[in-house]
């Protein structure tokens, strides 16, 4: 791969504004030697505008997402892209959430551009669990649990039931609630169907992956091959 493409991959910019960075004598080696477009070390002896280069598809990025933000750039208002650094949703392949959440739940998000990683987390098929911590604006009845783990339940508008899934309530209002199927605003549906409504709506894990503490809402960072063998369960 030419280095012109290889920045425009990686969301630098397009071909031709890339090719005038080169110009420009941005893009050096780690020894300081401006690089044209005939040239192409090594990946990690690349630097833009003194910085390493983000790391090559396929990139997987662990996202806290805050509330009032959508993941989807096609929706008004403010996005997850916002957050994240400009070119990272100009790559090639895309970054994509695995396994969208909506504008007022918050949380663990995935990221990613391996179309694979992507298919086996989010499909139902592959069994990977989905943990949320839920604030309910009424108290836990005591049915809900078993209602929930029937593999019975029909949301509202749809003709298939459910994929059991398990529920533990940890208060008067609160609860642990883990999928694996991810229908659209599911958990807040289902809650909705035993007659409570979810006030507040965080993901908590993917598979084994757990939110780190000390990851703040807005931040991120890449994940390697260690932990993304712990999201897919493996």
């Amino acid at each position: 791969m030419k280095l012109v493409k290889l920045l425009a991959n990686l969301g630098y910019g397009s071909r031709s504004q890339v090719e005038s960075f080169l110009r420009k004598g941005v893009v050096t080696d780690t020894e300081g030697r401006v690089l044209g477009s005939r040239d192409f070390p090594p990946h990690a002896e690349i630097l833009f505008k003194g910085e390493p280069l983000d790391p090559p598809a396929p990139l997987t990025l662990m996202f806290h997402k805050p509330a009032g933000y959508t993941c989807s750039t096609d929706d008004p208002g403010d996005t997850i892209y916002d957050l994240l650094p400009v070119r990272y949703a100009l790559r090639n392949p895309v970054l994509s959430p695995v396994g969208r959440l909506d504008k007022d739940t918050t949380g663990l998000l995935l990221m990613t551009d391996d179309g694979q990683l992507l298919h086996r987390l989010i499909s139902p098929k592959h069994h990977v669990p989905k943990t949320y911590h839920v604030t309910l604006d009424r108290p836990i009845e005591g049915h809900e649990a078993a209602l929930f783990a029937s593999g019975e339940l029909v949301l509202r508008g749809e003709d298939k039931p459910l994929l059991p899934a398990t529920m533990e309530a940890l208060g008067e209002k609160e609860a642990r609630i883990t999928l694996e199927e991810g229908r659209y605003h599911q958990v807040r549906r289902m809650f909705a169907a035993a007659g409570n409504h979810v006030v507040e709506l965080k993901r908590v894990s993917i598979g084994g992956l757990a939110l780190p503490d000390d990851l703040e809402e807005g931040e991120w960072r890449t994940l390697g091959s260690t932990e993304l063998a712990v999201a897919k369960g493996g």
